[in-house]
């Protein structure tokens, strides 16, 4: 499995993927989860993915082949999009004929394939945008009522995102929060797993204003994980010392 999480802030986009795929507990690889196309102040766009490695990997290498045909349109290269709708709907209708594709091929061996995507990013002039594209290849965007998107092992990650991130939450804040949240994964979910990409796309700029690859022991990872497990563990004894002074039967 795989954990992905993408924000939408005024400030610009947050985006962070683990790159662990396990095919049964004998066959545990590190693949990438995350794929940047970008052409610096026209347009940045970063696709996540989760799901089937024989679907994710055939959808990525056919939308960079169609990038690459010199017969492209705005109607098939991401790349030639008139807008982030645009370019959602072309990882949407690629990811369901890919789907459908290999499906068909695994029906007869009675097993299946699916995946899911975060597709983000701005073109110039437009604005920044967030889609969850789910397998059948409909998708849902970010709103500021929910301005994150998550695929995978979402629901360790989840509460810390609920309680912290609105749209008005300054980039560097969410890209703590998103590491807070992957951390909570891993901590919880063995199928998730180091190293990690982060990408962050400011608001208006056009452009990947970071890509990193934290590997496991990261000494700035390492202690940022060190230091939220100590304020959970200090917050659950100052909870626990109050409700004792209010009730010492507790």
């Amino acid at each position: 499995m795989t954990y992905c999480v993408g924000l939408m802030l005024k400030e610009g986009l947050v985006l962070l993927s683990d790159t662990r795929t396990n095919a049964g507990i004998d066959n545990i690889s590190s693949y990438r989860k995350t794929f940047t196309f970008e052409e610096p102040g026209e347009r940045a766009i970063v696709i996540m993915t989760a799901g089937s490695l024989s679907v994710t990997q055939t959808v990525i290498a056919k939308l960079q082949e169609a990038i690459e045909d010199p017969d492209a349109t705005p109607a098939t290269s991401v790349m030639q999009a008139n807008s982030m709708l645009g370019v959602a709907e072309i990882v949407g209708n690629m990811l369901s004929s890919v789907a459908q594709e290999i499906r068909a091929k695994m029906n007869s061996m009675q097993q299946s394939a699916s995946a899911s995507m975060i597709v983000a990013g701005q073109r110039k002039g437009g604005t920044m945008r967030l889609f969850l594209i789910y397998p059948e290849g409909n998708f849902i965007e970010a709103t500021e009522d929910t301005p994150y998107i998550q695929i995978g092992e979402h629901k360790y990650g989840k509460p810390i995102l609920d309680r912290v991130i609105t749209t008005d939450t300054p980039i560097n804040e969410g890209r703590l929060a998103v590491l807070l949240s992957m951390d909570s994964t891993l901590r919880s979910n063995l199928s998730v797993g180091m190293p990690l990409d982060l990408t962050v796309i400011k608001a208006d700029e056009c452009r990947i204003n970071e890509r990193q690859r934290i590997e496991e022991g990261d000494d700035e990872y390492r202690a940022l994980s060190d230091e939220w497990s100590n304020a959970l563990r200090d917050s659950f004894t100052t909870i626990r010392n109050k409700l004792i002074e209010h009730d010492p039967a507790l």
